[in-house]
């Protein structure tokens, strides 16, 4: 996964930001890199430009050695779901269905049949302590737990990298502690993490931090 002199600018109120400004960036396979920085200063959007999100204003993507937006938009979507599996602070669970059916979703997607998306979601659940939870609808259960939910269905296609903004943002320390667990264990089976955050204890789960100011990658620490 690379970044060769990526900008992203927005216009806001009439004037031009740059959430990125000629970035360039490697992440070797199998790396876990936090990503800090101030509020504004492009963490996010860098988020989503590596994993095929968000076009850049200028400056190339690459991703398993494609040109991620020079592919069509139907060649990307295909390879980030192949390849790419987001964690948001958010959750973004479907709050009508019940844990096990959102882990379903993803397995639904890639064509399985459903007493094998059934199997393979509840043995997800499972492995994350939700077991007993597969028929808990997101507003049955903790804040914690949905977002165990949340990185169950990020697994269930078996990416290759995980992007994960704020994973941690809305969780007491204990819990949070509990998704950084997860988040290790996928990268000790070879899995890419990248972790957008603000706390420096998330951060310093990383096996290495990059810090953006002002849209620039200003320093990086092992």
């Amino acid at each position: 996964m690379r970044l060769e002199a990526v900008s992203k600018s927005y216009r806001h109120r009439g004037h031009t930001v740059a959430a990125l400004d000629n970035a360039s960036l490697e992440i070797v396979p199998g790396d876990f890199v936090a990503v800090v920085g101030p509020s504004g200063s492009g963490k996010s959007t860098l988020l989503l430009v590596l994993g095929g999100m968000l076009s850049p204003s200028a400056g190339k993507v690459f991703l398993n050695g494609h040109s991620l937006y020079e592919l069509s938009p139907n060649q990307r979507a295909e390879l980030r779901r192949q390849k790419v599996g987001f964690v948001f602070q958010t959750f973004n669970l479907v709050p009508y269905l019940t844990a096990l059916e959102n882990v379903q979703i993803p397995l639904f997607l890639a064509g399985l049949d459903g007493p094998a998306q059934k199997e393979r979601a509840a043995t997800l659940l499972e492995r994350v302590g939700l077991g007993d939870r597969l028929d808990h609808k997101p507003a049955e259960l903790s804040i914690g737990q949905q977002q165990r939910v949340a990185l169950a269905r990020v697994m269930a296609n078996e990416p290759e990298i995980i992007l994960a903004d704020e994973p941690t943002g809305n969780l007491d320390p204990e819990t949070g502690g509990q998704i950084l667990d997860l988040l290790e264990e996928m990268n000790r089976e070879g899995r890419t993490v990248v972790m957008v955050t603000h706390d420096p204890r998330a951060a310093a789960r990383a096996k290495r931090t990059l810090r953006l100011h002002d849209g620039r990658i200003s320093s990086a620490s092992n």
